[in-house]
């Protein structure tokens, strides 16, 4: 009989571990004095405040992880965690956020003291469940996937896990911050620069600077009274560090428009132009929305994306490509991009190869809208462009005239675009550079190759070079894939904490605006 009652104890206790493995392993249980959820009340909460409905299936799925119990009440009331969610909402704007929570005066009488909420406690608890989802949509996921790939964005969104980021607010008792990895870190200096920007606004911006309608340019020594008001401007944009009230172009403004023209996609000119002066005029809560709409851009991005041990950016509006290698600038170029009717895509891909001494094989609409009328007008239009029939197809031989220069880097795509050297040399000098057909333009493509290359054994710069100008097709396989991403910001804080504004070259912030700041 002992043995049997052995054997029963033995099973039972098997059996409760069995049941307790099988137990969702992520579920958590949250307070001391946890209040039940009765899951039946969701429907009708919902029917209700139908502007939530949106968030249903999100926030059954958060009450499913934490085994229907309340998450931001308890028996003495709101927990403490509640109250930073609803802090953070309230300064939403900060954010870069223009909109507002549906049921607001709701919540505020929440948290209201010495008023008692007209809302059940079973409702209030539903409706900071909603303001939570609401709040990490906004700040932590953006706009819609399918919104982002209707406007031209194919980088890979963020995955937002709503689950693993309230695990982490009940734990701190606070909203991940600025040291985690919710958001791609971009994001909270473009922050910095919209609260400086805001109380520049709020101080009175700066005035436009008045410009003659035959005016031509400054030079150093002028005197004009439009050069004391660009010292005014540099001034409050903090570009130089005094006003001395000057009209005369003194070499103190010489230093500061340069600082200005270099973080502006300028290149760095003593003369100022009616340019120069038309984007000092800009007025400065255009500069706001243009943050904003760059902070939204780095909502998308993964800031894992950014942690890889090394990898290429390529940022359009700048014209500018860089190899980061753990977290540094090692290598950077001037870029030409393609042009407003041939787009470069914003997208991501993984570099697995180069070619050297490389032919151009000439896409299809190339053929038809230049080759083919070409050959109508000169029978020997390919060989004075150094070109050859090859398949059906038509390819430019590899030499110094190839239309890709003497090497490309290639990561395979659905969109054909790569990077790769040029005999155009005199397109990098300026300032507007979207001339291609879609695929990057490296200014300094040899030293890129020599860098990628560096710590391969199996190279070194004589090789390079001989590769490069051997007039024969040659491919080398990377040992490691590099991740290549193509973005677009217009708004862009630098290293130095200095914020770029870059033309909108490709007319993308006006329509991100637009869903941007769509009042719900």
């Amino acid at each position: 009989m002992r043995k049997y009652s052995i054997l029963i104890v033995t099973l039972l206790t098997m059996l409760s571990v069995f049941i307790e493995s099988c137990k969702p392993k992520d579920t958590k249980r949250l307070h001391d004095s946890s209040i039940a959820l009765d899951s039946t009340v969701v429907v009708p909460f919902f029917k209700t405040y139908p502007a939530l409905e949106k968030y249903q299936e999100n926030l059954m799925a958060l009450y499913h992880n934490y085994e229907y119990n309340f998450i931001w009440l308890d028996e003495k009331g709101i927990v403490e965690y509640a109250y930073s969610l609803y802090n953070k909402v309230k300064d939403i704007e900060e954010e870069g956020i223009s909109a507002t929570f549906p049921y607001q005066a709701k919540i505020d009488d929440v948290f209201s003291e010495g008023k008692k909420s007209a809302l059940s406690s079973t409702d209030a608890e539903l409706m900071l469940t909603s303001l939570y989802l609401f709040y990490v949509d906004k700040v932590y996921k953006g706009i819609d996937h399918e919104a982002t790939t209707a406007i031209g964005w194919l980088l890979p969104r963020k995955k937002v896990s709503y689950t693993a980021m309230l695990d982490t607010i009940i734990s701190d008792e606070k909203l991940p911050g600025e040291d985690s990895l919710t958001i791609f870190s971009q994001y909270f200096k473009l922050r910095e620069a919209l609260k400086h920007y805001r109380q520049l606004e709020e101080n009175g911006g700066w005035k436009a600077v008045k410009m003659n309608p035959d005016f031509k340019y400054y030079q150093p020594d002028d005197t004009a009274e439009a050069i004391m008001q660009i010292r005014e401007h540099l001034f409050i944009t903090g570009d130089i560090q005094q006003n001395n009230l000057s009209n005369k172009y003194d070499a103190d403004l010489v230093a500061a428009v340069q600082k200005y023209q270099l973080r502006n996609g300028f290149k760095p000119d003593p003369l100022i132009t009616p340019d120069h002066i038309k984007h000092l005029n800009v007025p400065v809560g255009e500069r706001i929305k243009s943050i904003v709409v760059n902070m939204e851009r780095c909502r998308w991005l993964s800031p894992e994306t950014f942690l890889a041990p090394a990898y290429l950016f390529v940022n359009i509006p700048s014209y500018d490509l860089r190899l980061i290698r753990k977290g540094k600038t090692d290598f950077e170029s001037h870029v030409v991009v393609g042009k407003m009717m041939t787009q470069t895509v914003i997208f991501a891909g993984k570099m697995s190869y180069l070619v050297f001494s490389p032919y151009w094989n000439l896409p299809k609409n190339i053929i038809e809208e230049e080759v083919k009328p070409g050959l109508e007008k000169n029978k020997n239009y390919l060989k004075t462009h150094n070109m050859e029939w090859n398949n059906g197809q038509v390819r430019q031989l590899p030499g110094k005239n190839n239309s890709l220069g003497l090497v490309k880097f290639m990561f395979p795509n659905s969109n054909e675009i790569y990077l790769h050297d040029t005999p155009s040399k005199n397109l990098f000098s300026k300032e507007n550079r979207a001339f291609s057909h879609g695929c990057v333009r490296v200014s300094r493509a040899r030293d890129l190759a020599i860098t990628l290359l560096e710590n391969d054994e199996d190279w070194n710069e004589e090789k390079i070079d001989k590769a490069m100008h051997a007039g024969k097709e040659s491919i080398y396989k990377l040992k490691e894939k590099i991740p290549v991403h193509i973005g677009y910001f217009t708004a862009w804080v630098d290293d130095l904490g200095n914020i770029n504004f870059y033309e909108d070259v490709y007319e993308r912030d006006d329509r991100l605006a637009v869903l941007l700041f769509y009042k719900e």
